[in-house]
């Protein structure tokens, strides 16, 4: 990804960052650092404001999408120390996170100060050859033109850098998350849909095809019972269930869901079905709701969901459900456990 030019500034320095780069902290710091500059014009920033900031900007994918950072990275570490002290929601914003972070620094800054004593110095390395002592006294005078100057715990940037922070916002800042998701696809091979778990979705996929392609279902058969529950299920009355949480999948397909009972969703969360008890209901509920809807249309397009998992949906249409049920146990066998080495638990009803 290339960086729009400068007739002032020196931007393939600007482009060798994330060089060498062996843990996160770079991006997040970058990130933070302009989110601060641009957002909120500052211009002289305390470590601790963009250490706060990298906190709650990788908030979401570590303790939502539970994304691996590597071994070497205490982001991740220290992240996950911080809410089991503060008891902090996963899904609040990052302002709000980023609020409770600087408003119990006496309680946060025992995990925060390690970033405080290597990152902002090696972050400079494309503009100063990096020594802790030599970095320090070099970009007190914006050494090469440097993104920053280092004061005791603070950080200027550098007036030259101002305008071109701003006017290219959105390309840095999609620099930044380009180089991450090439830095976490590496450590998350197996892990699906990794670039849409950087960051907390300013909304969720409406669900209304999915919602209709069941309550159509329900008001066919006159009746159907929660897999889970076992209570009866009416059309417009139910919750959909995301089989293997949205948080890992991170898409709505129609193979991954169904109704259950309201009570489910607060109960199996973010966890992960047991399949020896539920993917043989499951698969039934769902070849059931095929058969019986493909058969009215056949050319209603929310079918091509299922090509996702089978080449041709007349043919898993006419499957004997034993077949069905394997077609979808391929699918759903690696999924939950590629999820379960990712953190997430087995749901224990």
């Amino acid at each position: 990804m290339h960086l729009p030019n400068s007739k002032i500034l020196n931007i393939s320095t600007l482009s060798q960052i994330f060089d060498n780069t062996t843990a996160t902290y770079k991006f997040y710091w970058f990130v933070a650092v302009l989110d601060i500059v641009v957002k909120e014009r500052k211009t002289r920033i305390s470590f601790w404001e963009i250490i706060a900031a990298m906190i709650s900007e990788s908030w979401y994918p570590i303790h939502y999408f539970k994304l691996s950072f590597g071994k070497s990275d205490s982001l991740f570490e220290y992240s996950l120390q911080i809410q089991n002290d503060l008891q902090i929601s996963i899904e609040l914003d990052k302002d709000k996170i980023k609020g409770q972070l600087l408003n119990n620094l006496e309680n946060t800054k025992k995990y925060l100060r390690i970033f405080t004593k290597n990152v902002p110095y090696r972050f400079l390395s494309p503009w100063i050859k990096y020594t802790y002592d030599d970095v320090i006294v070099k970009s007190q005078s914006f050494t090469n033109n440097c993104l920053y100057s280092i004061y005791s715990e603070e950080i200027e940037i550098n007036p030259i850098w101002i305008d071109y922070l701003t006017e290219n916002y959105v390309i840095l800042r999609d620099f930044a998350f380009w180089n991450l998701t090439e830095f976490l696809q590496k450590r998350n091979p197996n892990v699906p849909n990794l670039p849409a778990k950087l960051v907390k979705p300013l909304q969720r996929e409406s669900l209304t095809k999915q919602r209709k392609f069941w309550d159509t279902y329900i008001e066919s058969v006159g009746k159907i019972n929660c897999i889970y529950t076992g209570k009866e299920i009416f059309a417009k009355k139910y919750d959909l269930d995301h089989f293997v949480p949205w948080s890992f999948v991170s898409h709505n397909l129609l193979w991954n869901l169904l109704p259950a009972d309201a009570s489910i969703n607060s109960s199996k969360s973010n966890n992960l079905p047991p399949l020896d008890k539920y993917l043989k209901p499951f698969a039934q509920m769902q070849q059931n709701a095929l058969q019986t809807l493909y058969t009215k249309n056949p050319n209603n397009n929310i079918f091509e969901d299922y090509l996702t998992v089978f080449d041709s949906v007349s043919e898993l249409v006419k499957m004997p459900q034993n077949e069905f049920c394997d077609v979808l146990g391929k699918t759903f066998t690696p999924l939950v456990q590629i999820a379960e080495n990712s953190g997430f638990k087995i749901w224990q009803q």
